[in-house]
């Protein structure tokens, strides 16, 4: 809490020691002085957080109390007090950075009621700051962990473009942190204090994204009972962020489309032209150049969107991060206690290929944690699958002394597929891994159904 002590500065000495009885009844500790220039260099030395002026004193104004105070001390509350009130001195004072100002002859109940108000209102615009510089630093890319150089381009690029108001296209595979990514480049741009909108397209109903993204009005579709604003409305002096794009459906990429390039749309169901100003930021884990190329992706809005790519690099090209994100979890779901990784652990962990990237060993920490019975987390708290999924060629009947480790993983899994009919739980099963291990191996292997 900041300081609450009050320095009173009048060279009315009778009016001193009343304002001065008077609110230390109140519980304030507080110092008057009756020479203005011995008053500030009191407020040099003291920790005051209200300063009570005059506004009419010998060789001094108010006005210069002001902005003595205001130069030491932005968050000081200043209130004046004068019996020559007039409303172009209260404009000024105001504009120097007064809290609020007396006109005398006043009561008791009005000065307390000026004071604790002023107090309450600093506290709270320092809360408010507080919040608003918590919430930048949890979406600044500086709460992305790593040190890998690929990462590390990432970022330089995206304090590039941040600042911009150019569309940017995240790309990367599911967990990697694409949202994280966007919020990023929301918070260090010149729309951070605007909202910042997301839009999940592949969990929105088919029938519903339309008016998820443009609004409807009343009475346009069953259910619809009353006007509505879409996402787009929503963010209108901010950023919207179109998370997984790739599964936006032919009919509504062309409605997009013209939004992206107008900056307008109407409502389902309405005729009134509604024109926005929002920053567009899409991701998906597709290929969309490739569905550009199979007509599953209209190419125009693809390079609409596209305008600066960055790629978000998968957690098995930047192992090396693996340590630092495991402290960064740890510290996260330890609350408070001190918890490490035993060697053996840590080299699991390190090995494994992370399918499901960040967000996959962010959730085995936490599980690592909570099943932890000391301070130290060994290879016990380590999943089966992640012991497992790291040599998943340890499955692999060995046929031939010059067999490739990839040969013989390969055999190993279409082995087991074969032998469950090509069911990928039931192979996964006979493997000893989590099926989306499998799916992630057969992916990278090329090994699909004949």
């Amino acid at each position: 809490m900041r300081s609450s002590r009050i320095l009173l500065i009048d060279d009315d000495e009778s009016l001193l020691k009343v304002l001065r009885h008077q609110l230390a009844k109140e519980g304030f500790t507080v110092t008057a002085c009756d020479d203005p220039s011995r008053a500030l260099r009191e407020f040099e030395l003291g920790d005051y957080g209200v300063v009570i002026s005059d506004i009419q004193m010998p060789g001094f104004s108010g006005m210069d109390v002001i902005r003595a105070v205001k130069e030491k001390s932005e968050d000081t509350v200043v209130i004046l007090i004068t019996a020559y009130g007039t409303i172009k001195d209260a404009v000024e004072a105001v504009k120097l950075g007064a809290s609020d100002y007396l006109t005398k002859p006043f009561e008791k109940e009005e000065l307390l009621l000026v004071v604790n108000r002023s107090l309450k209102n600093r506290d709270l615009e320092a809360e408010n700051v507080e919040l608003r510089s918590q919430l930048t630093e949890r979406s600044s890319f500086d709460s992305m962990i790593g040190r890998n150089a690929k990462l590390d381009a990432v970022f330089r690029l995206v304090s590039k473009v941040a600042p911009r108001d150019t569309t940017v296209l995240i790309l990367g595979e599911s967990g990697t942190g694409k949202e994280l990514l966007a919020r990023a480049i929301h918070y260090g741009s010149n729309r951070k204090d605007k909202p910042f909108v997301t839009v999940s397209c592949s969990a929105i109903p088919e029938t519903l994204v339309e008016s998820e993204l443009f609004g409807h009005v009343k009475g346009a579709f069953t259910g619809a009972i009353r006007d509505r604003r879409g996402k787009f409305e929503v963010a209108n002096g901010g950023t919207i962020f179109l998370d997984e794009i790739g599964d936006l459906k032919p009919e509504l990429q062309g409605k997009l489309l013209r939004v992206l390039q107008e900056m307008e749309f109407e409502r389902v169901g309405g005729t009134d032209t509604i024109k926005v100003d929002v920053r567009v930021i899409a991701a998906t884990h597709r290929d969309l150049a490739a569905a550009v190329s199979r007509t599953e992706f209209r190419e125009d809005l693809y390079y609409r969107l596209s305008v600066v790519p960055i790629t978000i690099p998968p957690l098995r090209d930047r192992k090396d991060d693996i340590p630092l994100l495991v402290d960064h979890f740890l510290r996260k779901f330890a609350e408070g206690a001190k918890m490490r990784l035993s060697r053996q652990a840590l080299d699991m962990l390190t090995e494994y290929d992370w399918p499901g990237n960040v967000r996959e060993l962010e959730n085995v920490i936490e599980r690592a944690v909570v099943l932890s019975d000391g301070d130290k987390i060994t290879e016990e708290e380590v999943p089966d699958f992640v012991k497992a999924g790291h040599d998943v060629s340890r499955s692999a009947p060995v046929t031939s002394g010059d067999a490739s480790l990839e040969d013989l993983e390969r055999e190993a899994i279409v082995g087991a597929l074969e032998k469950a009919g090509w069911n990928q739980t039931r192979a996964a099963a006979l493997l000893k891994v989590p099926r989306h291990v499998l799916i992630y191996r057969m992916k990278k292997l090329r090994i699909e159904k004949p």
